[in-house]
């Protein structure tokens, strides 16, 4: 092993496979319960307070899998047609 050279590790987190239909699941949780479904997503973002998410249908644990930042990026790939 050579100490002149930087070595590289990489650990995968374990992500759901279909964001979007997660975030869709959120939604509807939020909405069966009563709940402006968007301010309460933007909420969450906004400050990673889980408890603008409901436990309702286990939409407070489903939201927890993703990570804020990643799920904005998406968001943002998403509204400017780079992902679909």
């Amino acid at each position: 092993m050579s100490f002149d050279q930087t070595m590289s590790f990489s650990v995968e987190k374990n992500k759901p496979e279909n964001t979007q239909e997660l975030l869709k699941e959120v939604y509807q949780a939020l909405e069966e319960k009563g709940y402006n479904s968007v301010n309460q997503i933007v909420g969450y973002i906004l400050s990673g307070d889980p408890t603008y998410i409901t436990n309702h249908n286990e939409a407070r644990q489903k939201i927890r899998t993703l990570e804020r930042d990643e799920l904005l990026e998406k968001m943002v790939k998403y509204y400017v047609g780079i992902e679909k």
